[in-house]
C-alpha cells in the first residue's frame, strides 16, 4: 500500500511539473466583446501585459504571428514588459522592447506603465536614465506612452487614458486606500466635454476597480495579478503579487455599474516562476459600437 501511495505522489509531482512547464512556455488567446453606443463602429485591439522579459519563439515570433492573424486596429500594452531587477548590472529589457518595437511597425501601439516601469522611472539613483532612454527609443518608433495622460481616437469616439500609479499603491499585504479624488488629481476629471466619449483606462493594478468606475472608466484594462499564479478549479487564482490569497480580481471580465474591467492574466512571471493551470494570455477585445 505504501508503495502505491509513493508512486501516486511521484506521478502527481511529475504531472504538476509538466503542467508548470507547459504553462510557462505557452499562451492562449481569449476573446472579449464590449458594447457601447458611445463608440462609432467597431474597435478591435489586442491587450498585452506582464511579459516580464519572456520570449515565445525567436524574437517573440509566435506572439507576433498570433497578433498578425488577429489583425487588430491597435495594440494596447498594460505594462511590466520587463522586470525591474538588474542582473549583472543590467535590466533584461530586450525581449519586451523588441516585441513592442516590432508591433509598432504594424499597428498603433498605446503603452501604459506597470509598477516595474514606474520603479525604474522613479529610482534614478539605482537605474540612472534607463527609463528615459527606453521610452525615447520606443517613442521614436511611434509608440504612444500614456503616463497620466490621454489621447483621443476621434473617428471611433474613444479616449484612452494611461494611469501611472505611485508604488505605494502596489505595496504588499496591506492595500493602501485610494481617496476618491486621487484619479482626478493624476489624470484630471473627465469633464462635461469628454463624457460622451468612450473612456478606456489602462490601469495596471486591478485592486482599485471601484475607483476607476467612480472616475468614469467605461472599460478598464488591468494586469499585475498574473492570473493568481496558480489556478484551481472553482476557487480560481491562489495568490497575487501583493501576497493576497485568492484575490478578488484574478483574471477575466468584471462588471460594476454598467462599467467593465478586463483583467489580463499576463504573459510571463517574475520572482515566483510558476504558472499552474494558467498559461500566458493574449486578450483580444472588440468594442462594438453604433453603426
Amino acid at each position: 500500500m505504501m508503495l502505491y501511495i509513493l508512486i501516486g505522489i511521484l506521478l502527481f509531482v511529475i504531472l504538476c511539473v509538466l503542467v508548470i512547464y507547459h504553462d510557462t512556455h505557452n499562451f492562449v488567446v481569449r476573446n472579449y466583446e464590449i458594447r457601447s453606443d458611445k463608440v462609432i463602429g467597431n474597435f478591435k485591439f489586442v491587450f498585452l501585459s506582464d511579459l516580464h522579459g519572456y520570449v515565445y519563439g525567436d524574437n517573440n515570433e509566435k506572439l507576433i504571428k498570433t497578433i498578425d492573424e488577429i489583425a487588430p486596429d491597435a495594440v494596447i500594452c498594460g505594462g511590466d514588459m520587463f522586470t525591474a531587477h538588474a542582473k549583472d548590472g543590467k535590466i533584461r529589457y530586450e525581449s519586451g522592447f523588441e516585441l513592442i518595437r516590432n508591433l509598432s511597425g504594424r499597428y498603433k501601439v498605446f503603452y501604459g506603465n506597470g509598477n516595474h516601469e514606474y520603479k525604474v522611472k522613479s529610482f534614478t539613483k539605482e537605474y540612472g536614465n534607463f527609463y528615459d532612454r527606453y521610452k525615447s527609443r520606443l517613442s521614436k518608433e511611434g509608440v504612444v506612452f500614456l503616463e497620466n495622460d490621454s489621447i483621443c481616437i476621434e473617428d471611433k469616439n474613444i479616449r484612452i487614458t494611461g494611469l501611472d500609479l505611485n508604488l505605494e499603491y502596489f505595496r504588499k499585504v496591506v492595500k493602501r486606500k485610494m481617496d476618491q479624488d486621487h484619479l482626478d488629481r493624476l489624470v484630471g476629471d473627465i469633464g462635461e466635454k469628454e463624457k460622451n466619449r468612450f473612456q478606456l483606462l489602462i490601469a495596471h493594478n486591478p485592486q482599485y476597480f471601484e475607483n476607476y468606475v467612480e472616475w468614469g472608466a467605461d472599460l478598464t484594462l488591468s494586469g499585475h495579478v498574473h492570473g493568481g499564479i496558480i489556478r484551481l478549479p472553482i476557487l480560481g487564482g491562489v495568490i497575487s503579487p501583493s501576497i493576497a490569497l485568492f484575490p478578488k480580481y484574478d483574471g477575466g471580465l468584471y462588471k460594476k455599474d454598467n462599467k467593465t474591467m478586463i483583467l489580463g492574466r499576463g504573459l510571463g512571471t517574475h520572482t515566483i516562476h510558476v504558472r499552474f493551470l494558467n498559461p500566458g494570455e493574449v486578450c483580444v477585445i472588440n468594442v462594438a459600437g453604433k453603426a
